[in-house]
């Protein structure tokens, strides 16, 4: 085959010189759409085709008949394509194009290739998340690994919105506690502590804080057989939720009683001691009272929605047997036995929900005891200071009035140091009579002065 002529010399003729809104060269495209470039390879490549036929003059009112060009593109780059003279397949071996249509067909032998470029042309180049989680089975194996948002939803059976509700990113949107029941696993925002329980594991976000810690810890010792004392396990997902909203409340515990103390000694050294390290103290422990008594009410509400709603605590109860729940929220099993155990469970599960309760509105009702004092103690100082501002504005007044009497007679005094003559300097008993009288005028003056103020209340 004779090697074909460059597109871009300026010799080369270009029998179609249409241009591109002339309605004898329109391009259909069947099924996708081709990239600008990809329009004009295949463009020149038509172009360079009609070349090596035979040349005729070109009549625009010549009639032209109607063929069909069949363009095979593979999934290779651009300069392979270009280098390549075989992509163009005229089957009546003619340079005409048709007035109709001018079909394109692709052939795309590598699907698995073009299905990934495919999807990441969807996404937008927007990476897919990934988490790094700490993945405790059931057995009580613990582990850290990688997994990405499309796999923690294939194996949990969630949706991208359930996820939304524990993921680490989304910080500031999810901050209060939830505890969502889904079919194949169970959902625990706790603040600081996010995880995914399901039948066989558990998926712990944030494992290296405070509460992933204290979580872990309190779960391992209930996943490890000698600690059953030959009683019956509990199954795997009440496990979590228990260890769960034990950490939690323990650690709301643990700070109220590190806080109790400080507060009591500042009740007992206020307001007698007022300094500004003891004031800052007290603002400090007001402030980590109003966030603990926050988190204490935020959980205890949970709690109480989930005791009210007996659908979720029988969701929990049927997750993973062959149970369903019927309209009226009544459980029917396909084994008897299950139906039986799944309501013993539901019995303590409401136990276990009521014992954490009770221990979460004590934390509560105790920081927020703690903080009523707090602000008692607060408004005293403010009284307490308030009180020494008015003796202070009052000692001030009284200053004021005495130099206001004094001024009068400092101008008795100017008056007479000027060098004019008022015939008292030769009289010696004139000194002694004006220093007198200046005195007593200064205070009558006070006297006077100060009997109004009493008069009206302001001092």
């Amino acid at each position: 085959m004779a090697s074909p002529t460059p597109l871009s010399s300026p010799h080369s003729r270009n029998p179609l010189q249409l241009p591109l809104h002339s309605p004898h060269f329109r391009l259909i495209l069947a099924g996708i759409s081709l990239s600008q470039s990809k329009q004009k390879i295949s463009r020149q490549l038509l172009l360079w085709q009609q070349q090596q036929q035979p040349r005729r003059s070109w009549d625009p009112l010549r009639h032209v008949g109607a063929k069909e060009v069949v363009i095979k593109c593979f999934a290779e780059s651009a300069e392979e394509i270009e280098s390549s003279g075989e992509s163009v397949l005229d089957k009546d071996g003619e340079d005409g194009v048709s007035d109709e249509e001018v079909g394109i067909v692709q052939d795309f032998p590598n699907g698995a290739a073009i299905s990934q470029r495919t999807s990441d042309s969807l996404s937008l180049g927007i990476r897919e998340p990934v988490y790094e989680v700490v993945e405790v089975k059931s057995s009580g194996i613990v582990s850290k690994r990688k997994i990405s948002r499309r796999h923690l939803l294939k194996s949990s059976g969630l949706r991208p919105r359930d996820v939304r509700s524990v993921d680490p990113s989304l910080w500031l949107t999810n901050t209060m506690p939830v505890i969502l029941v889904r079919e194949y696993a169970i959902l625990l925002n706790l603040g600081s502590l996010r995880a995914i329980a399901m039948q066989e594991c558990v998926y712990i976000f944030n494992y290296n804080r405070r509460a992933g810690k204290a979580f872990i810890d309190a779960l391992l010792p209930r996943l490890n057989p000698k600690n059953m004392n030959g009683g019956p396990s509990m199954p795997f997902v009440l496990e979590v939720v228990e260890a769960a909203l034990h950490s939690r409340i323990q650690l709301l515990e643990q700070r109220l009683m590190d806080l109790e103390p400080r507060v009591q000694n500042l009740l007992e050294v206020l307001p007698n001691r007022l300094t500004a390290n003891i004031l800052e103290e007290l603002r400090i422990s007001k402030q980590t009272l109003v966030e603990l008594g926050s988190k204490a009410g935020a959980l205890k509400q949970m709690l109480l929605d989930i005791l009210e709603d007996t659908h979720e605590i029988r969701r929990i109860c049927i997750m993973g047997r062959n149970c369903t729940l019927s309209k009226t929220d009544g459980m029917e099993c396909s084994v008897p036995l299950e139906k039986e155990i799944a309501e013993e469970e539901e019995e303590e599960i409401e136990m276990l929900l009521e014992n954490y309760l009770q221990r979460c509105e004590s934390c509560h009702g105790q920081a927020e005891r703690l903080l009523d004092s707090a602000k008692e103690m607060e408004d005293s100082i403010a009284v307490n200071l308030s009180s020494r501002r008015l003796e202070v504005s009052r000692v001030e007044l009284l200053l004021q009035v005495g130099a206001l009497c004094v001024g009068v007679g400092a101008l008795v005094a100017g008056i007479f140091g000027m060098n004019l003559r008022s015939y008292l300097e030769e009289r010696v008993f004139a000194f002694w009579l004006t220093t007198a009288a200046i005195l007593v005028g200064a205070l009558l003056g006070f006297s006077l002065m100060y009997a109004y103020l009493r008069q009206k209340k302001i001092l």
